[in-house]
């Protein structure tokens, strides 16, 4: 029985970073979530290019698929909590908010029916 093929290390890293975004989302640590996501978006910056995809024995087309749903699902996570912190903090101090929270910005006055987020 042939043994699993390993996981590209680039894929690996992404894999720690979500890893570390998810764990922060889950005790609500909002500095930490800010630090993770720095810290995906780094690792995104410098994805692999497409040649190697190709190549023979990599695992980039097995494994990305996966990471991709997975940076996509904790993504909407930290819109939410952006969201509800911005919401906590304009009924705290409304003077702070400079932005509606499901507002479109620059477009004058905002329509209840649009702008909603798609969480």
């Amino acid at each position: 029985m042939p043994a699993a093929a390993l996981s590209h290390p680039w894929i690996l890293q992404l894999q720690g970073a979500l890893d570390a975004l998810e764990k922060s989302l889950m005790v609500g640590d909002a500095p930490a979530v800010e630090t993770a996501s720095a810290q995906v978006q780094a690792i995104l910056n410098h994805a692999p290019r497409t040649a190697e995809f190709q190549a023979a024995g990599s695992t980039l087309v097995r494994d990305l698929p996966a990471a991709a749903q997975r940076f996509a699902m904790l993504r909407q996570a930290v819109l939410r909590a952006q969201a509800q912190s911005q919401r906590a903090l304009g009924s705290l101090i409304p003077e702070a908010v400079s932005t509606p929270v499901y507002g479109r910005t620059g477009q004058g006055s905002v329509s209840p029916r649009r702008g909603y987020l798609s969480a």
